[in-house]
């Protein structure tokens, strides 16, 4: 049974348990700070009315005993106080299966949350998360070394993440298979950062530079996360690498960090000694391996059997015409099929709401937090952190700025209700409600150098047109 065991990961099943652990705490923090006026009791999109009617979209707690917002809240603090015991290696100090339980709770209270969250829950980074909480809650704590397993269950995890984005990108756009994507891409993300402009207006060579690289990156790389060390471990530095430039050219929330987290799987104890020399004496070194008991290597067996079976609708996935992307196969949100960006945006359209007083007549624009607005503001960097609202306000020009959601936000904005103008970087009015609203789209492209140096400038806005209103209150 001793090849069952790799004590020449122990370092990798650090980085895995406490770092996804750490990202648990930043969903939890998020949904306590987003999920009340977003999906509470009185939010846009009630979650009781959700359980009232159709149901949860998977197993969820609040299913069982109903919702409430202190309910929500008890949930997310759970989650967080267990999270960051896991962030301190406590439970890891314990017998094998004490990690495991707390990884399992994280999986099950953040997955109650995710299947009610209805479209503020609805991308793939959700379900990744919970995901990677599963399987790296397999890796046992420190009494028992890794499980060969489950590290390459999470190698196919990041496989699964890496090769399926690089597919549907080259069965989507053209844009991604003549090397232009990266024209428009920096400009029409739906949350640029910082440094989002000066990558936009890096020279067109550059930008095809930066496709290849891509379909490298995720196309060629990943196959070779399965070859022995050290080639493994210098893919998934690659993998690092090309995550750090998503991480530094943009928002999006905890997508990047997590398979940066996740690709360290790969990495041996001895290229982390190589490369951290201040690692604890372990790293660097191969103990005698230690499966562990019985008990525990026939659970992390029935694992294995269960992650590789409901891996086989994602692995057909890979190579179907018709591929999925950021879709799930079975309830429980394992074995998923990942992906992002399979088309790029043009032009980047941008909804703006403003209000006016009775009393002046003048309109006045609400800022968001992440999503651009004032054509002076430089973007702010924001990921792993989600700001679930301003994201959606990007998909809404996509399709139709007419969803129950957005008509729900514009209602709520008339009656200043408190707990959504929190999720607003500005309220023009300062708790007063307006007399009227109206929304308005304009096209957004970044300022050339120019144009910044002359007025002070990061977007220019044009094509002001009308789309609702103006709306009276009442």
């Amino acid at each position: 049974m001793d090849w069952l065991a790799a004590p020449d990961y122990w370092m990798a099943r650090e980085i895995l348990q406490r770092g996804v652990a750490a990202l648990f705490i930043v969903a939890f923090a998020s949904t306590l700070n987003q999920f009340r006026p977003l999906l509470g009791d009185h939010g846009l999109l009630p979650a009781p009315r959700l359980l009232a009617g159709r149901g949860a979209r998977g197993p969820s707690l609040f299913t069982r005993w109903g919702y409430s917002d202190r309910k929500l809240a008890a949930v997310c603090w759970t989650g967080i106080v267990v999270a960051a015991l896991l962030v301190a290696g406590l439970p890891q100090a314990g017998p094998a299966w004490i990690p495991l339980a707390a990884f399992l709770l994280l999986w099950g209270l953040y997955q109650s949350i995710v299947n009610i969250g209805q479209v503020f829950y609805g991308f793939g980074w959700e379900m990744l998360l919970l995901e990677a909480g599963f399987t790296v809650g397999l890796l046992g704590s420190h009494q028992v070394d890794p499980p060969r397993t489950i590290l390459l269950l999470t190698v196919w995890l990041v496989f699964r993440l890496e090769f399926g984005a690089g597919m549907i990108k080259w069965r989507g756009d053209p844009a991604w298979r003549d090397l232009t994507a990266l024209y428009y891409h920096h400009e029409t993300q739906p949350m640029p950062g910082p440094l989002s402009r000066r990558a936009h207006l890096a020279p067109r060579w550059w930008h095809r530079c930066e496709a290849a690289g891509n379909h490298v990156a995720q196309l060629a790389v990943p196959f070779l996360l399965f070859v022995p060390q050290p080639v493994a471990s210098i893919a998934a530095a690659i993998v690092i690498f090309t995550q750090l430039w998503l991480v530094a050219s943009g928002n999006f929330a905890w997508l990047n960090w997590i398979t940066i987290v996740l690709a360290c799987c790969a990495v041996d104890d001895a290229a982390f000694g190589t490369l951290l020399p201040f690692l604890p004496p372990r790293a660097g070194t191969v103990a005698s391996p230690d499966p562990g008991p019985l008990w525990w290597i026939v659970l992390v067996a029935a694992a294995t059997v269960l992650l590789v079976v409901a891996g086989i609708p994602a692995l057909r996935n890979l190579f179907s015409r018709r591929q999925l992307m950021n879709a799930s196969f079975n309830r429980w949100q394992l074995g998923n099929a990942y992906g992002a960006f399979g088309s790029v945006t043009r032009e980047r359209i941008e909804v703006v709401i403003e209000g006016t007083l009775e009393d002046d007549g003048g309109w006045r624009e609400y800022e968001f937090r992440g999503k651009p607005g004032d054509p002076r503001r430089r973007p702010r960097q924001f990921a792993p952190y989600h700001l679930r609202l301003d994201w959606m306000m990007w998909f809404l020009p996509l399709g139709s700025v007419h969803q129950r959601w957005f008509h729900a936000l514009l209602a709520k904005l008339l009656v200043a209700d408190r707990g959504v103008l929190a999720l607003l970087r500005l309220d023009p009015f300062e708790g007063t409600p307006p007399a009227r609203i109206r929304v308005l789209t304009y096209r957004y492209r970044f300022a050339t150098d120019a144009e910044h140096r002359a007025g002070g400038c990061q977007w220019v806005r044009t094509g002001r047109r009308v789309a609702i209103g103006p709306i009276e209150r009442g």
